[in-house]
């Protein structure tokens, strides 16, 4: 089963489509694919909503090692905006709670990494789950 559905509903259809003809022995693989991918959509679209504060950025930049934290305070927060590491961490602020214990677990991963590495996906595992 899919956890997490996808915002648009012909995803959601083409996602229960492509399970319904999956082989019995990956399709858990793919359920689980499935709700990762539905989760980073969400949380991707709705971290479009947010603007980070100078709060924001100043929280940051005590949690960088120093020389990364003289190089950021030279570029001044405006400049910082963009910065993957300055949004991401904006992100997980607003909306870390949210998604948090939304996707697969640790166990959900053990039981498909059989799948995964008999396939033609075996680097679709998960961070923390390499192929054998």
């Amino acid at each position: 089963m899919i956890k997490v559905k996808h915002p648009d509903e012909s995803c959601n259809q083409m996602q229960e489509a492509f399970l319904a003809k999956c082989p019995i022995d990956e399709r858990r693989f793919h359920e689980l694919l499935f709700t990762h991918g539905n989760i980073s959509y969400r949380y991707h679209q709705e971290a479009r909503n947010f603007e980070p504060t100078e709060k924001d950025y100043e929280e940051w930049l005590g949690g960088l090692p120093e020389n990364i934290r003289q190089d950021m305070q030279r570029k001044g927060f405006a400049a910082c905006k963009g910065i993957l590491s300055f949004t991401r961490y904006v992100n997980e602020l607003r909306l870390g709670h949210k998604f948090l214990g939304q996707g697969p677990s640790v166990q959900d991963m053990l039981e498909v990494i059989p799948t995964a590495q008999k396939g033609n996906h075996p680097r679709l595992l998960f961070v923390g789950f390499p192929p054998a």
